[in-house]
Protein backbone atom coordinates (compact mmCIF):
# COMPACT_ATOMS: atom_id res chain seq x y z
CA UNK A 1 0.00 0.00 0.00
CA UNK A 2 1.81 3.47 -0.84
CA UNK A 3 1.73 5.80 2.03
CA UNK A 4 -0.37 8.78 1.79
CA UNK A 5 1.02 11.17 4.60
CA UNK A 6 3.97 12.50 4.34
CA UNK A 7 5.44 15.57 5.50
CA UNK A 8 6.36 16.95 1.71
CA UNK A 9 5.63 20.59 0.73
CA UNK A 10 1.98 21.10 -0.46
CA UNK A 11 1.49 20.46 -4.60
CA UNK A 12 0.46 23.85 -6.68
CA UNK A 13 -2.83 23.14 -8.01
CA UNK A 14 -5.01 26.04 -7.24
CA UNK A 15 -6.03 28.71 -10.40
CA UNK A 16 -6.35 32.44 -9.71
CA UNK A 17 -9.98 31.50 -10.08
CA UNK A 18 -9.91 28.74 -7.16
CA UNK A 19 -8.45 31.41 -4.71
CA UNK A 20 -11.07 34.03 -5.96
CA UNK A 21 -13.88 31.94 -5.55
CA UNK A 22 -12.56 30.87 -2.22
CA UNK A 23 -12.08 34.49 -0.99
CA UNK A 24 -14.99 35.72 -1.58
CA UNK A 25 -16.88 33.05 -0.40
CA UNK A 26 -15.05 33.26 2.97
CA UNK A 27 -15.49 37.26 3.02
CA UNK A 28 -19.44 37.25 1.71
CA UNK A 29 -20.76 35.96 5.28
CA UNK A 30 -23.32 36.40 6.66
CA UNK A 31 -21.81 39.82 8.15
CA UNK A 32 -23.56 41.62 5.45
CA UNK A 33 -27.05 40.51 6.55
CA UNK A 34 -26.52 41.43 9.83
CA UNK A 35 -23.38 44.40 10.07
CA UNK A 36 -25.23 47.10 7.91
CA UNK A 37 -28.11 47.94 10.69
CA UNK A 38 -25.48 48.84 13.06
CA UNK A 39 -22.89 50.64 10.88
CA UNK A 40 -26.15 52.96 9.93
CA UNK A 41 -26.36 54.09 13.44
CA UNK A 42 -23.61 54.98 13.39
CA UNK A 43 -23.98 56.75 10.80
CA UNK A 44 -25.36 60.46 10.14
CA UNK A 45 -26.51 60.86 6.62
CA UNK A 46 -26.78 58.18 3.88
CA UNK A 47 -23.39 59.82 1.92
CA UNK A 48 -21.60 58.75 5.32
CA UNK A 49 -23.03 55.31 5.53
CA UNK A 50 -22.14 54.39 1.76
CA UNK A 51 -18.58 55.94 2.57
CA UNK A 52 -18.04 54.15 5.22
CA UNK A 53 -18.18 50.85 3.15
CA UNK A 54 -15.80 52.52 0.13
CA UNK A 55 -13.18 53.26 3.29
CA UNK A 56 -13.94 49.63 4.29
CA UNK A 57 -13.08 48.36 1.00
CA UNK A 58 -10.39 50.96 0.48
CA UNK A 59 -8.65 50.04 3.47
CA UNK A 60 -8.74 45.96 2.98
CA UNK A 61 -6.86 46.96 -0.71
CA UNK A 62 -4.31 48.42 0.77
CA UNK A 63 -3.79 45.34 4.08
CA UNK A 64 -4.10 43.28 0.61
CA UNK A 65 -1.34 44.95 -1.42
CA UNK A 66 0.87 44.38 1.84
CA UNK A 67 0.22 41.07 2.11
CA UNK A 68 0.08 40.27 -1.41
CA UNK A 69 4.52 40.91 -1.75
CA UNK A 70 4.91 39.13 1.70
CA UNK A 71 2.66 35.81 0.20
CA UNK A 72 4.50 36.38 -3.27
CA UNK A 73 7.62 36.41 -1.48
CA UNK A 74 7.73 34.57 1.18
CA UNK A 75 4.77 31.38 -0.28
CA UNK A 76 4.15 29.21 2.84
CA UNK A 77 0.88 27.16 3.84
CA UNK A 78 1.44 29.78 7.28
CA UNK A 79 0.83 32.69 6.05
CA UNK A 80 0.96 34.90 8.61
CA UNK A 81 2.27 32.52 11.00
CA UNK A 82 5.24 32.47 8.61
CA UNK A 83 5.86 36.62 8.26
CA UNK A 84 5.94 36.78 11.98
CA UNK A 85 8.55 33.89 12.38
CA UNK A 86 10.82 35.24 10.06
CA UNK A 87 10.59 38.59 10.82
CA UNK A 88 10.46 38.22 15.23
CA UNK A 89 11.39 34.87 15.81
CA UNK A 90 9.28 31.44 15.63
CA UNK A 91 8.05 32.05 18.95
CA UNK A 92 6.25 34.76 18.11
CA UNK A 93 5.11 33.75 14.90
CA UNK A 94 3.44 30.68 17.54
CA UNK A 95 1.03 33.40 19.25
CA UNK A 96 -0.35 33.85 15.76
CA UNK A 97 -0.70 29.80 14.86
CA UNK A 98 -2.19 29.34 18.17
CA UNK A 99 -4.86 32.33 17.89
CA UNK A 100 -6.17 31.20 14.93
CA UNK A 101 -6.29 27.29 16.54
CA UNK A 102 -8.16 28.37 19.43
CA UNK A 103 -9.65 31.55 18.96
CA UNK A 104 -10.13 32.96 15.20
CA UNK A 105 -10.70 30.21 12.83
CA UNK A 106 -12.68 27.77 15.14
CA UNK A 107 -14.37 30.71 16.72
CA UNK A 108 -15.71 31.56 13.55
CA UNK A 109 -16.41 28.05 12.40
CA UNK A 110 -18.78 27.25 15.36
CA UNK A 111 -20.40 30.72 15.43
CA UNK A 112 -21.00 30.42 11.50
CA UNK A 113 -22.57 26.58 12.15
CA UNK A 114 -24.72 28.08 14.71
CA UNK A 115 -26.50 30.39 12.65
CA UNK A 116 -27.04 27.69 10.12
CA UNK A 117 -28.42 26.43 13.23
CA UNK A 118 -30.35 29.31 14.39
CA UNK A 119 -31.70 29.87 10.82
CA UNK A 120 -32.64 26.39 9.73
CA UNK A 121 -34.66 26.21 12.54
CA UNK A 122 -36.44 29.38 11.87
CA UNK A 123 -37.35 28.17 8.66
CA UNK A 124 -38.88 25.04 9.78
CA UNK A 125 -41.09 26.99 11.99
CA UNK A 126 -41.52 24.24 14.42
CA UNK A 127 -41.38 23.85 17.78
CA UNK A 128 -37.64 22.83 18.27
CA UNK A 129 -36.09 22.42 21.66
CA UNK A 130 -33.69 24.56 22.34
CA UNK A 131 -30.74 22.68 21.65
CA UNK A 132 -31.62 22.03 18.48
CA UNK A 133 -29.65 24.85 16.67
CA UNK A 134 -26.35 23.16 18.58
CA UNK A 135 -27.38 19.84 16.86
CA UNK A 136 -27.56 21.49 13.56
CA UNK A 137 -24.36 23.35 14.30
CA UNK A 138 -22.68 20.12 15.11
CA UNK A 139 -23.55 18.40 12.07
CA UNK A 140 -22.35 21.28 9.80
CA UNK A 141 -18.89 21.71 11.48
CA UNK A 142 -18.65 16.93 11.14
CA UNK A 143 -20.09 17.27 7.75
CA UNK A 144 -17.48 20.11 6.36
CA UNK A 145 -14.66 18.28 8.29
CA UNK A 146 -15.30 15.42 6.56
CA UNK A 147 -16.37 16.69 2.73
CA UNK A 148 -12.36 18.38 3.47
CA UNK A 149 -10.65 15.25 4.30
CA UNK A 150 -11.63 13.99 1.13
CA UNK A 151 -9.63 16.07 -0.60
CA UNK A 152 -8.70 19.28 -1.90
CA UNK A 153 -10.62 19.35 -4.99
CA UNK A 154 -13.51 18.28 -3.56
CA UNK A 155 -13.84 20.97 -0.71
CA UNK A 156 -13.32 23.47 -3.61
CA UNK A 157 -15.96 21.58 -5.38
CA UNK A 158 -18.66 22.63 -2.56
CA UNK A 159 -17.07 26.12 -2.28
CA UNK A 160 -17.94 26.97 -6.00
CA UNK A 161 -21.28 25.84 -5.25
CA UNK A 162 -21.87 27.44 -2.29
CA UNK A 163 -20.38 30.86 -3.32
CA UNK A 164 -22.42 30.59 -6.26
CA UNK A 165 -25.77 30.59 -4.46
CA UNK A 166 -24.28 33.31 -1.97
CA UNK A 167 -24.01 35.51 -4.67
CA UNK A 168 -26.84 35.09 -6.15
CA UNK A 169 -28.52 35.81 -3.31
CA UNK A 170 -26.82 38.73 -2.58
CA UNK A 171 -28.10 39.75 -6.24
CA UNK A 172 -31.59 38.96 -5.76
CA UNK A 173 -31.57 41.43 -2.74
CA UNK A 174 -29.87 44.32 -4.75
CA UNK A 175 -32.80 43.33 -7.41
CA UNK A 176 -35.63 43.79 -4.57
CA UNK A 177 -33.96 47.04 -3.05
CA UNK A 178 -34.15 48.61 -6.44
CA UNK A 179 -37.43 47.37 -7.64
CA UNK A 180 -40.07 50.30 -7.94
CA UNK A 181 -41.76 50.97 -4.63
CA UNK A 182 -45.45 51.26 -3.88
CA UNK A 183 -44.36 54.40 -1.90
CA UNK A 184 -42.10 57.10 -2.18
CA UNK A 185 -38.68 56.47 -2.17
CA UNK A 186 -37.01 57.51 1.20
CA UNK A 187 -34.30 60.27 1.76
CA UNK A 188 -30.70 59.21 1.18
CA UNK A 189 -29.48 61.50 4.34
CA UNK A 190 -32.65 60.73 6.58
CA UNK A 191 -31.35 60.75 10.58
CA UNK A 192 -31.02 57.11 11.87
CA UNK A 193 -33.72 57.89 14.25
CA UNK A 194 -32.62 54.70 15.94
CA UNK A 195 -29.28 55.02 16.70
CA UNK A 196 -28.19 54.29 19.73
CA UNK A 197 -26.14 57.54 20.88
CA UNK A 198 -23.64 56.02 21.93
CA UNK A 199 -22.93 53.98 18.32
CA UNK A 200 -20.05 56.59 16.84
CA UNK A 201 -18.44 56.31 13.27
CA UNK A 202 -15.25 54.65 15.21
CA UNK A 203 -17.28 51.75 15.88
CA UNK A 204 -18.96 51.60 12.58
CA UNK A 205 -15.79 51.51 11.21
CA UNK A 206 -14.98 47.98 13.39
CA UNK A 207 -18.42 46.45 11.64
CA UNK A 208 -17.50 47.13 8.31
CA UNK A 209 -14.21 46.11 8.68
CA UNK A 210 -15.61 42.91 9.94
CA UNK A 211 -17.67 42.49 7.14
CA UNK A 212 -14.61 42.66 4.89
CA UNK A 213 -12.68 40.25 7.30
CA UNK A 214 -10.92 37.25 5.64
CA UNK A 215 -9.23 38.43 2.79
CA UNK A 216 -6.02 37.62 4.40
CA UNK A 217 -6.85 34.25 4.51
CA UNK A 218 -5.32 33.97 0.83
CA UNK A 219 -1.76 34.43 2.36
CA UNK A 220 -2.73 31.27 3.52
CA UNK A 221 -3.06 29.63 -0.02
CA UNK A 222 0.10 31.08 -1.36
CA UNK A 223 2.18 27.44 -1.56
CA UNK A 224 0.00 25.83 -3.26
CA UNK A 225 -0.81 28.96 -6.27
CA UNK A 226 0.19 27.83 -9.87
CA UNK A 227 0.91 30.88 -10.67
CA UNK A 228 3.42 31.78 -7.61
CA UNK A 229 3.97 35.33 -9.07
CA UNK A 230 1.16 36.79 -9.32
CA UNK A 231 -1.46 34.18 -8.29
CA UNK A 232 -2.18 35.77 -4.89
CA UNK A 233 -1.79 39.47 -6.18
CA UNK A 234 -4.69 38.54 -8.72
CA UNK A 235 -6.63 36.91 -5.87
CA UNK A 236 -6.76 39.55 -3.71
CA UNK A 237 -6.89 42.05 -6.41
CA UNK A 238 -10.10 40.07 -8.16
CA UNK A 239 -11.43 39.34 -5.10
CA UNK A 240 -11.88 42.65 -3.59
CA UNK A 241 -13.31 44.13 -6.31
CA UNK A 242 -15.79 41.95 -6.32
CA UNK A 243 -16.37 42.07 -3.10
CA UNK A 244 -16.31 45.91 -2.26
CA UNK A 245 -18.82 46.17 -5.62
CA UNK A 246 -21.29 43.89 -4.43
CA UNK A 247 -21.34 45.70 -0.69
CA UNK A 248 -21.85 48.60 -2.35
CA UNK A 249 -25.11 47.47 -4.28
CA UNK A 250 -26.65 45.71 -1.55
CA UNK A 251 -26.13 48.68 0.98
CA UNK A 252 -27.27 51.41 -1.82
CA UNK A 253 -30.33 48.98 -2.27
CA UNK A 254 -30.90 48.41 1.13
CA UNK A 255 -31.36 52.79 1.58
CA UNK A 256 -33.17 52.78 -1.15
CA UNK A 257 -35.64 50.63 -0.29
CA UNK A 258 -35.47 51.38 3.94
CA UNK A 259 -33.93 54.83 4.38
CA UNK A 260 -30.95 55.53 6.98
CA UNK A 261 -33.70 55.18 9.63
CA UNK A 262 -35.18 51.96 8.96
CA UNK A 263 -31.82 50.35 8.15
CA UNK A 264 -30.61 51.26 12.00
CA UNK A 265 -33.54 50.03 13.41
CA UNK A 266 -33.97 47.11 11.16
CA UNK A 267 -33.18 43.61 13.03
CA UNK A 268 -33.06 42.08 9.84
CA UNK A 269 -32.29 44.27 7.08
CA UNK A 270 -32.50 42.20 4.15
CA UNK A 271 -35.57 39.96 5.21
CA UNK A 272 -37.67 43.34 5.56
CA UNK A 273 -35.96 44.87 2.20
CA UNK A 274 -37.28 41.48 1.09
CA UNK A 275 -40.51 41.76 2.92
CA UNK A 276 -41.09 45.48 1.40
CA UNK A 277 -40.63 44.07 -2.53
CA UNK A 278 -42.05 40.34 -2.89
CA UNK A 279 -43.84 39.75 0.15
CA UNK A 280 -43.47 37.29 3.61
CA UNK A 281 -41.60 34.76 1.36
CA UNK A 282 -38.71 36.73 0.67
CA UNK A 283 -37.68 36.42 4.38
CA UNK A 284 -37.88 32.89 4.12
CA UNK A 285 -35.62 33.12 0.72
CA UNK A 286 -32.86 35.63 2.97
CA UNK A 287 -33.07 32.48 5.70
CA UNK A 288 -32.04 29.99 3.13
CA UNK A 289 -29.30 32.75 2.21
CA UNK A 290 -27.78 33.59 5.08
CA UNK A 291 -27.63 29.70 5.56
CA UNK A 292 -25.65 29.40 2.19
CA UNK A 293 -23.06 32.59 3.47
CA UNK A 294 -22.83 30.90 6.82
CA UNK A 295 -21.70 27.38 5.00
CA UNK A 296 -19.77 29.38 2.47
CA UNK A 297 -17.92 30.98 4.98
CA UNK A 298 -17.25 28.20 7.34
CA UNK A 299 -15.95 25.91 4.65
CA UNK A 300 -13.31 28.74 3.61
CA UNK A 301 -12.65 28.84 6.90
CA UNK A 302 -11.76 25.21 7.78
CA UNK A 303 -9.43 25.11 4.37
CA UNK A 304 -7.51 28.04 5.39
CA UNK A 305 -7.21 27.78 8.88
CA UNK A 306 -6.02 23.94 8.90
CA UNK A 307 -3.12 25.05 6.78
CA UNK A 308 -1.99 27.24 9.20
CA UNK A 309 -2.49 24.33 11.68
CA UNK A 310 -0.13 22.08 9.38
CA UNK A 311 2.45 24.42 9.25
CA UNK A 312 2.68 24.63 13.12
CA UNK A 313 3.24 20.48 13.17
CA UNK A 314 5.63 21.03 10.42
CA UNK A 315 7.89 23.04 12.91
CA UNK A 316 7.32 21.96 16.34
CA UNK A 317 7.33 18.97 17.84
CA UNK A 318 4.99 19.32 20.43
CA UNK A 319 2.28 19.65 17.71
CA UNK A 320 3.97 17.45 15.03
CA UNK A 321 1.13 15.19 14.75
CA UNK A 322 -0.28 17.95 12.28
CA UNK A 323 2.71 17.91 10.05
CA UNK A 324 1.25 15.35 7.81
CA UNK A 325 0.07 16.52 4.53
CA UNK A 326 -1.89 13.80 2.50
CA UNK A 327 0.02 14.40 -0.85
CA UNK A 328 -2.88 12.27 -2.82
CA UNK A 329 -5.83 14.28 -1.44
CA UNK A 330 -3.40 17.51 -1.22
CA UNK A 331 -4.94 17.95 2.46
CA UNK A 332 -3.34 17.77 5.75
CA UNK A 333 -5.66 15.37 7.26
CA UNK A 334 -4.75 15.36 11.39
CA UNK A 335 -4.91 19.66 10.88
CA UNK A 336 -8.50 19.18 9.78
CA UNK A 337 -9.40 16.58 12.67
CA UNK A 338 -8.22 19.30 15.52
CA UNK A 339 -9.52 22.06 13.91
CA UNK A 340 -13.08 20.32 14.03
CA UNK A 341 -12.62 18.79 17.20
CA UNK A 342 -11.83 21.92 18.86
CA UNK A 343 -15.00 23.43 16.82
CA UNK A 344 -16.84 21.20 18.30
CA UNK A 345 -15.74 21.89 21.87
CA UNK A 346 -17.22 25.58 21.47
CA UNK A 347 -20.02 24.32 19.97
CA UNK A 348 -20.87 22.38 22.96
CA UNK A 349 -19.65 25.24 25.34
CA UNK A 350 -21.68 27.73 23.25
CA UNK A 351 -24.94 25.52 23.67
CA UNK A 352 -24.73 26.12 27.11
CA UNK A 353 -24.10 30.05 27.07
CA UNK A 354 -24.03 31.40 23.55
CA UNK A 355 -23.42 34.68 23.15
CA UNK A 356 -24.49 37.20 20.05
CA UNK A 357 -22.95 38.80 16.82
CA UNK A 358 -21.61 41.50 18.98
CA UNK A 359 -20.21 39.34 21.32
CA UNK A 360 -18.19 37.62 19.16
CA UNK A 361 -16.87 40.22 17.70
CA UNK A 362 -15.80 41.29 21.20
CA UNK A 363 -14.35 37.51 21.25
CA UNK A 364 -11.89 37.61 17.91
CA UNK A 365 -10.99 41.44 16.43
CA UNK A 366 -8.67 42.82 18.79
CA UNK A 367 -6.86 39.08 18.47
CA UNK A 368 -7.30 39.80 14.72
CA UNK A 369 -6.14 43.14 14.38
CA UNK A 370 -2.91 42.59 16.52
CA UNK A 371 -1.79 40.01 13.99
CA UNK A 372 -2.71 41.89 10.86
CA UNK A 373 -0.70 45.17 12.47
CA UNK A 374 1.73 42.74 13.55
CA UNK A 375 2.30 41.41 9.44
CA UNK A 376 2.53 45.00 8.60
CA UNK A 377 4.99 45.56 10.49
CA UNK A 378 6.80 42.42 9.47
CA UNK A 379 7.46 43.68 5.42
CA UNK A 380 9.42 46.72 7.43
CA UNK A 381 11.35 44.32 8.80
CA UNK A 382 11.76 41.47 5.97
CA UNK A 383 12.63 44.62 3.59
CA UNK A 384 15.70 45.75 5.85
CA UNK A 385 16.54 42.54 6.87
CA UNK A 386 16.43 40.90 3.17
CA UNK A 387 17.05 43.86 0.69
CA UNK A 388 18.54 41.37 -1.62
CA UNK A 389 15.72 39.05 -1.56
CA UNK A 390 13.47 38.50 -5.25
CA UNK A 391 10.18 40.48 -4.42
CA UNK A 392 7.70 38.98 -7.72
CA UNK A 393 5.44 41.65 -5.78
CA UNK A 394 6.59 44.93 -4.94
CA UNK A 395 3.68 46.81 -2.37
CA UNK A 396 3.61 50.18 -4.47
CA UNK A 397 4.41 53.81 -2.79
CA UNK A 398 7.04 52.05 -0.49
CA UNK A 399 6.82 52.80 2.79
CA UNK A 400 3.34 54.69 2.41
CA UNK A 401 1.17 52.04 1.82
CA UNK A 402 2.49 49.75 4.72
CA UNK A 403 2.76 52.84 6.95
CA UNK A 404 -1.21 53.13 6.32
CA UNK A 405 -2.07 49.86 6.51
CA UNK A 406 -0.18 49.94 10.29
CA UNK A 407 -2.31 53.23 11.05
CA UNK A 408 -5.55 51.79 9.71
CA UNK A 409 -5.27 48.46 11.85
CA UNK A 410 -3.53 50.31 15.12
CA UNK A 411 -6.58 52.53 15.05
CA UNK A 412 -8.42 49.52 14.36
CA UNK A 413 -6.74 47.35 17.40
CA UNK A 414 -7.62 50.31 19.52
CA UNK A 415 -11.55 50.45 18.37
CA UNK A 416 -12.06 47.02 19.08
CA UNK A 417 -10.55 46.89 22.50
CA UNK A 418 -12.49 50.08 23.22
CA UNK A 419 -15.84 48.57 22.19
CA UNK A 420 -15.13 44.89 23.76
CA UNK A 421 -14.20 45.93 26.89
CA UNK A 422 -13.96 43.16 29.33
CA UNK A 423 -14.88 40.81 26.14
CA UNK A 424 -11.34 41.49 24.79
CA UNK A 425 -9.76 39.93 27.86
CA UNK A 426 -10.95 36.69 26.93
CA UNK A 427 -9.83 36.59 23.31
CA UNK A 428 -6.63 37.60 24.23
CA UNK A 429 -6.21 35.87 27.13
CA UNK A 430 -6.22 33.20 24.98
CA UNK A 431 -3.78 34.31 22.70
CA UNK A 432 -1.31 34.73 25.96
CA UNK A 433 -1.91 31.39 27.05
CA UNK A 434 0.11 29.94 24.81
CA UNK A 435 3.22 31.73 25.87
CA UNK A 436 4.29 29.16 28.80
CA UNK A 437 3.26 25.98 25.48
CA UNK A 438 6.34 27.75 23.32
CA UNK A 439 8.71 28.42 26.25
CA UNK A 440 8.28 24.74 27.00
CA UNK A 441 8.34 23.40 23.83
CA UNK A 442 11.09 22.54 21.75
CA UNK A 443 11.07 24.54 18.74
CA UNK A 444 12.23 22.52 15.13
CA UNK A 445 12.26 25.54 12.52
CA UNK A 446 11.24 24.76 9.24
CA UNK A 447 14.83 25.42 6.95
CA UNK A 448 14.24 29.19 6.26
CA UNK A 449 12.44 30.55 9.35
CA UNK A 450 14.89 31.39 12.40
CA UNK A 451 13.86 30.48 15.72
CA UNK A 452 15.06 33.39 17.25
CA UNK A 453 14.80 37.29 15.61
CA UNK A 454 17.81 37.68 13.45
CA UNK A 455 19.46 41.23 14.54
CA UNK A 456 19.17 43.19 11.74
CA UNK A 457 22.46 44.64 9.97
CA UNK A 458 21.03 47.43 7.70
CA UNK A 459 22.10 47.63 4.17
CA UNK A 460 25.80 48.84 3.21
Amino acid sequence: MPKRETAGAPKRMLTTLDGVVLIVGLVLGAGIFRAPQLVAAGSSTGEVFLALWVLGGFMSLVGALCYAELAATYPSTGGEYHFLSRAFGIRIGFLCAWSRLTVIQTGSIAFLAFLVGDYAVAISGTGSPSWTPAIVAAAVVVLLTALNLAGLRQGCRMQYALTSLEVLALVAVITAGFLPATLSAPDLGSPAVAAPPSLGVALALVFVLLTFGGWSEAAYLSAEFRDRRRGVVRTLAWGLGVITLLYLLVNAAYLHRLGLGGVASSSAVAADVMQESVGGWGAVAVSLGVIIAALSSANATMITGARSNYALGRDLPLFGFLGGWDEQQATPRAAFVLQGAIALGLVGFGSLARSGFEAMVAYTAPVFWLILLGSGVSLFVLRRREPARSRPFRVPFYPVTPLLFCAFAGYMLHASVAYAGRGALLGLAVMVAGIPIITWARVRAAPDVPTEPVVSRGVS
